[in-house]
């Protein structure tokens, strides 16, 4: 019987990261994956492939604008969805098998099959053809990720109701899709489709899209796609979702109790994702889960069985692949001894559409919340030299930052390359920096970045100087 310092239960951001930190501290590693491919949802139905449809649907929209910039394109222009997803998988294909280098590189024992506790220490894999093998380790970390979430009515068909996993690989585009939940994935796969030349219509329960974000953000976001010709319906209750033939039906109910009926060749169910622990079989090492499908931890992500872990999606916590990974090589350095840490104010949330949505730390509303006195910075980005030169003139940089310290409390922006300068924020947030910080650094010009510095000059007393 094989026997492993560490092993890791699932092969996604969480698992595979790691698997390589054990592997770098001297431990003896194994990794188990019941699917054929490595990198979890992130890397092969999420964030990889949803990122690769962005950027094939957003050169197609930048082709309906080359005339502003003085090019002349001359006869058709097709969309060729084959193509687009085939290039998608292609991207999914070679990060993929990016990682199982990395695991070989590192030395890492990789096990396909389902992985199952026999006992704290004693872990089975159940492979495809039903034949199993047992493995002992002396810990294991389990990072089974998340499955897309429903609604209890809605029957998922994942031909004409389907998932984010199967609008990654339709095989034409919809003529309207009719997306039920204004999250980041819902949103960003119907941009993607938008493009595409789909009618899209987002059916959401709260009364605003991304509500998990600070209030502007999603205002601003709104008021973009809504003049790209997104068509929301917030305030209101899906009731029904039914196929009948080639056509979805969804009726719903909104905040007055009037129901509407909307009706789609396809429908997108977005309304979040769930802890996946099945076959895992927790109870067997005393490993406990919680009423929602969680593993239950502590604040060293120390399940109820002490040598067992777990990290990600299946914890609590934002369900993000960089929170993930931080999780990871925290737990992994905890089993060396070391004394790592995490500060889940500081792990940013990023919406992948264009103009692009980025956050991190307090919004204006948890503030407000908690009775914190704090003041508000905020630039457009259509003030800056460089947003006009590039035609990415939407959104704006909004910093906040404490009344009596200036200390940066959270910084919200919305607009071009925002994915990459939410990163600013997180160090400047990370060494406790105050607005008059982040103010008095250079930012070279013309960037998307001087936003930032100018939102800093905003927040220490309406110093603004470019608007």
């Amino acid at each position: 019987m094989s026997q492993f310092d560490v092993t890791i239960i699932g092969s996604g951001p969480g698992g595979y990261v790691a698997a390589i930190r054990c592997a770098q501290l001297g431990f003896k590693t194994a990794i188990i994956e019941k699917y054929p491919t490595l990198g979890g949802t992130c890397l092969n139905v999420g964030c990889i492939p949803s990122k690769a449809l962005l950027a094939s649907s957003h050169h197609y929209e930048e082709l309906q604008h080359m005339a502003d910039h003085g090019i002349e394109v001359t006869g058709d222009v097709k969309v060729n969805l084959t193509k687009m997803i085939e290039r998608k998988q292609a991207v999914v294909d070679q990060t993929s098998g990016g990682v199982k280098f990395l695991m070989d590189k590192n030395n890492i024992t990789v096990f396909e099959g389902v992985g199952s506790f026999e006992s704290p220490t004693s872990i089975k894999i159940t492979k495809k053809d039903g034949t199993s093998e047992t493995i002992e380790s002396k810990n294991s970390i389990i990072a089974t990720g998340s499955k897309p979430a429903s609604l209890p009515f809605i029957q998922i068909d994942k031909e004409r109701i389907i998932t984010s996993t199967e609008a990654l690989k339709l095989k034409e585009v919809p003529k309207h899709l009719v997306i039920i939940g204004g999250g980041v994935i819902g949103i960003e796969l119907g941009q993607v489709y938008l493009r595409l030349g789909a009618q899209v219509s987002v059916v959401e329960f709260m009364d605003r899209i991304i509500p998990g974000m600070d209030g502007a953000l999603s205002k601003e976001l709104t008021k973009v796609l809504k003049k790209q010709g997104m068509k929301f319906y917030t305030s209101h209750k899906v009731q029904s979702v039914e196929r009948k033939g080639d056509a979805v039906v969804v009726k719903a109910e909104n905040a007055k109790g009037e129901v509407i009926t909307l009706e789609g060749d396809y429908s997108l169910v977005s309304v979040g994702r769930r802890p996946y622990t099945e076959g895992l079989n927790a109870e067997k090492a005393g490993v406990k889960v919680t009423e929602r499908g969680q593993i239950e931890v502590n604040d060293h992500l120390q399940t109820s069985a002490p040598n067992i872990y777990a990290i990600g999606d299946v914890v609590r916590g934002a369900m993000l692949a960089h929170k993930a990974e931080e999780e990871g090589v925290l737990v992994a350095e905890i089993l060396a001894g070391q004394k790592p840490h995490i500060d889940y104010n500081l792990i940013p949330g990023v919406v992948y559409t264009w103009p692009e949505v980025a956050a991190v730390g307090k919004t204006e509303e948890q503030l407000k919340e908690a009775n914190v006195a704090y003041k508000v910075g905020s630039f457009p980005f259509r003030a800056l030299g460089r947003a006009r030169a590039s035609s990415d003139i939407d959104g704006f940089v909004k910093i906040l930052a404490d009344a009596k310290t200036d200390e940066v409390l959270g910084v919200h922006m919305i607009g071009a390359r925002c994915a990459d300068l939410i990163a600013e924020a997180v160090t400047a947030m990370e060494f406790r920096a105050s607005a008059e910080d982040i103010s008095r650094m250079s930012h070279a010009h013309p960037t998307f970045a001087e936003a930032i510095k100018e939102a800093a000059l905003a927040a220490t007393g309406n110093r603004a100087l470019h608007v």
